[in-house]
């Protein structure tokens, strides 16, 4: 009795993960605005602050928005781009 072979055969329209350097752009879209509105929304309380605390606080905000919420978002939609181009 033999198996069933397996169903993994590529598929021309699978989606294959975002290049390095597209990774990296959606990357920076998503950090820039977000150092940008953390400068300002830190400003009036840290402006005597440390130059690397301010971005210690900072960073401990934008890189997890960034991670968890922003960047997948942004994937997300990217790969609706793609999809939508084929």
């Amino acid at each position: 009795m033999s198996l069933p072979a397996p169903t993994t055969a590529m598929q021309p329209s699978a989606l294959r993960p975002p290049s390095v350097h597209a990774r990296a752009v959606i990357t920076w879209i998503a950090i820039f605005p977000l150092v940008t509105l953390g400068f300002f929304a830190i400003a009036p309380f840290a402006a005597d602050w440390n130059p690397v605390l301010r971005a210690f606080v900072l960073s401990v905000v934008v890189v997890p928005l960034a991670v968890y919420l922003v960047v997948p978002q942004l994937m997300r939609l990217y790969g609706k781009i793609r999809t939508a181009q084929r």
